[in-house]
């Protein structure tokens, strides 16, 4: 499924230029990192791309991966599991969910059940083996338990910089995972239609920031869209990150995944 979007439409949301509404409760962050796929040169560099932040949901795309390489998912329709009541999930993420509904709408417990699939060593072999960020899959003692949650707020942290690294890695084929699970991947990821031909492929993440005890840190949230996009023969890579007030109701990694598609022809010329 692909949607277009309007540069005009963009002016007046882009989450780049929205001034504060009041003093932040956390400093605010952007990053915009385009590289070309191939070679790895420097498109767009733009921000603080090497301060490093909690994955997220964008976190769903290396999991489909290991996923799909461990033979826990197997295409992009199965497995189709069934929500439980005990995971105390919101209203939207109480349904019957597959692979391909899983990265689209960003269900946690899908993550959570490939991840408890796995179990801890392998789960934390994989991140260590994809070089993903800090590695770091052990959780927050008396927060987070590490095998379902690092990638929330959690000890897992990753920069731009490092994240179109990984797309770039994943893209050319450079992570140590079987064939099928590249291709299988790639299916999943949710795809969008940009400007001028483009065609974009990646994946959101959004959470709100805490403190260092651990709590919610005001209005600040995080908001990620990570990804590559095609046009013809070319192929560039990229990551959007945004640390803002936000108290919209749409989420800001809708309104950051928007204005990078908005952007990213204007980017790449």
């Amino acid at each position: 499924m692909t949607r277009r979007f309007t540069a005009a439409f963009f002016v007046a949301i882009s989450i780049c230029c929205l001034p504060s509404r009041n003093v932040l409760a956390a400093e605010p962050v952007h990053c915009t990192v385009v590289l070309d796929a191939e070679s790895g040169a420097v498109l767009h560099s733009n921000g603080e791309c090497e301060k490093a932040f909690a994955p997220q949901s964008t976190f769903k795309f290396p999991l489909a991966i290991m996923g799909y390489d461990a033979g826990i998912l197997k295409d992009a329709t199965t497995p189709r599991w069934n929500y439980k009541s005990t995971w105390n999930r919101p209203k939207r993420e109480q349904k019957s969910v597959d692979p391909t509904i899983w990265e689209k709408d960003s269900i946690v417990w899908y993550s959570q059940e490939i991840t408890r699939k796995l179990g801890q060593k392998k789960f934390a072999d994989y991140v260590r083996d994809f070089g993903y960020g800090n590695a770091d899959v052990k959780g927050i003692p008396g927060q987070t338990d590490g095998l379902t949650e690092s990638w929330l707020m959690s000890s897992l942290k990753i920069s731009g910089d490092q994240q179109a690294d990984f797309v770039r890695r994943f893209i050319n084929g450079k992570l140590p995972v079987s064939k099928a699970a590249f291709d299988k991947t790639r299916a999943v990821i949710p795809q969008f239609a940009a400007d001028d031909g483009w065609q974009v492929h990646g994946k959101t993440g959004s959470g709100r920031m805490r403190n260092k005890a651990g709590k919610p840190d005001g209005d600040a949230w995080l908001g990620w869209f990570v990804g590559w996009a095609d046009k013809g023969e070319r192929r560039v890579v990229f990551a959007r990150l945004n640390i803002a007030d936000w108290s919209r109701e749409e989420p800001i990694s809708f309104v950051t995944r928007d204005s990078l598609i908005a952007d990213l022809p204007a980017l790449v010329k």
